[in-house]
């Protein structure tokens, strides 16, 4: 692997990322990834950037293909050296709020402060103090991080049992490699959904040419909703295992089909995956002004996805101190939403000239795809016949897709969101932060089998019709580890998920209340200060 024989000590690591390099280990070596490399990375510049500083040996394994492994070994500039068998990680920039930017030439790039990290001041299972959350930049004057920046706060994990989490996961890997559930069932997987998607879209049709819009609405919604699981499975690269072949189909059917940027989607997802559940960087659960799932989320953070600072304005105040009773209204239409984020990210990449590899091709394809979807769609709705009826069959239409929004809440929204630092190994992240469905077998196709969402996170590639007979080595590796290996009934998810937001919506409402007291006792005392005057 690699040419050089170097070895290199923490402190030179240190040195070289804070001089601007992106420097990343694996398996023990250290890989400089180019900056040509990284405007190019398909799973986006962000996937990277978390990275640096870190082991980043499992999430590397879990998320490439086989022939992209052995192109990984090019970009090794040596040996690192190791504590207790282990790599000491530093903190990625990205989580203190830095990143590179172009100079005005475009020659070179630079250090910017996009955001301001704020480091815990106690030690709570909600506020660890290894947690660092970003806030709106400050006035200070730094052009640039600083050694300390590099060092990851205090945490209460050990590098030594983290490392052995790591080490078993490997071996569970090679166990979910041999049992060959990395091969997709074409046939008995594929089969009965591609004729469960035929007939749906059927039934939508026959029930539109005999104006039966509301059932047609209905089924189109259910066909849109079960498609969604096979794009899932094409933007991880699980169907054909080619990265050309699955995004060149899951655009077909995600743009052409459903109207939405699967490029998007696989930019999103692949962020969720890798820093699951973290308030300041996990895009899938930022979702103010709607929801706070946590009460960090009242303090205005910012996201290093979206790039924006997520307000806890007036009007989040109002709608999450209501969130536990708006939740299905809103998760109802939340397609639409789906709608605004993939045309937002399509139109930011017609102004990028350093598209993803395959990235041009596919932006295309997606522009022509939206368009036609709504040429397509847009007639559907014109058949209708009246304003009133096309609104109604837009409505139910995309109401019908929301069982599919709740269940993916279900997995997250009701886990930890505490950030526990670099030296966390990913089983352990991916294990406190998602949850299992349980639902019966006969039942499955309903829930797409992404209700065994653990074991989705821990081997994102795996054909989805698989994971049934992973999770069971899963659940084996969790108890040999002692991890806990969460679950919960349908039933029982949907009232942990209305629980959390209950529970912060209770405290916007004590908030609000400590406010108003405050406001009455100022009012007081300026009257009693005007009367003694």
């Amino acid at each position: 692997m690699g040419a050089t024989t170097q070895t290199w000590s923490r402190e030179a690591v240190a040195a070289r990322i804070l001089a601007g390099e992106h420097l990343i280990v694996y398996n023990g070596h250290l890989l400089r990834i180019p900056p040509s490399w990284l405007e190019a990375h398909p799973g986006g510049t962000l996937a990277l950037l978390h990275f640096v500083g870190r082991d980043a040996s499992d999430e590397i394994e879990a998320y490439h293909l086989d022939h992209t492994l052995h192109i990984i070994p090019r970009y090794s500039i040596g040996r690192v050296e190791l504590t207790d068998g282990a790599w000491e990680p530093l903190l990625p920039p990205v989580m203190s709020g830095w990143v590179r930017k172009r100079t005005a030439d475009g020659k070179s790039s630079e250090w910017f402060s996009e955001a301001t990290p704020q480091r815990s001041a106690v030690d709570t299972p909600l506020s660890p103090s290894s947690q660092i959350l970003l806030v709106s930049k400050d006035d200070s004057s730094r052009l640039a991080p600083e050694r300390a920046t590099l060092e990851p706060p205090p945490t209460s994990l050990s590098l030594k049992l983290q490392a052995q989490h790591s080490q078993a996961y490997k071996q569970l890997h090679k166990r979910i490699i041999d049992a060959g559930l990395y091969k997709t069932p074409f046939l008995t997987g594929y089969g009965p959904e591609v004729l469960r998607y035929t007939l749906l879209g059927c039934i939508s049709a026959y029930a539109y040419q005999h104006s039966w819009f509301m059932t047609s609405a209905l089924f189109l919604g259910l066909m849109w909703h079960q498609l969604v699981f096979t794009v899932h499975d094409l933007g991880h690269m699980g169907v054909t295992h080619n990265w050309a072949v699955d995004r060149l189909l899951s655009i077909l059917i995600a743009d052409y089909i459903g109207g939405l940027s699967v490029g998007w989607w696989v930019e999103n997802h692949n962020i969720h995956h890798i820093v699951t559940n973290h308030p300041s960087h996990d895009p899938d659960i930022e979702h103010l002004p709607f929801f706070a799932i946590s009460p960090v989320f009242l303090t205005s953070l910012w996201s290093s996805y979206y790039k924006r600072t997520m307000w806890f304005d007036r009007f989040a105040q109002f709608a999450v101190a209501i969130q536990h009773k708006l939740f299905y209204l809103i998760m109802a239409f939340a397609r639409f939403n789906l709608y605004v984020n993939s045309y937002a990210f399509l139109l930011k990449k017609a102004f990028d000239t350093r598209r993803a590899r395959g990235g041009r091709w596919a932006w295309g394809l997606e522009i022509l795809g939206i368009a036609f979807f709504w040429w397509w769609f847009g007639r559907v709705l014109y058949g209708c016949g009246s304003w009133q009826m096309a609104l109604a069959y837009l409505l139910v239409s995309h109401a019908a897709t929301s069982p599919l929004h709740v269940q993916i809440v279900l997995s997250h929204f009701s886990m930890s969101t505490a950030d526990l630092g670099p030296t966390e190994s990913f089983p352990h992240r991916q294990l406190r932060t998602t949850t299992d469905v349980i639902c019966d077998e006969s039942i499955g196709f309903i829930h797409g089998g992404l209700h065994l969402q653990v074991t989705h996170h821990l081997f994102p590639r795996l054909p989805r019709h698989n994971l049934k007979r992973a999770s069971l080595l899963v659940k084996e590796f969790a108890q040999e580890q002692g991890l806990t290996y969460a679950e919960f009934g349908f039933i029982d998810g949907n009232a942990e998920v209305i629980g959390v937001l209950r529970g912060v919506a209770e405290q916007v409402k004590l908030m609000g209340k400590v406010a108003n007291v405050e406001a009455k006792e100022t009012i007081e005392k300026r009257l009693t200060q005007k009367k003694v005057a």
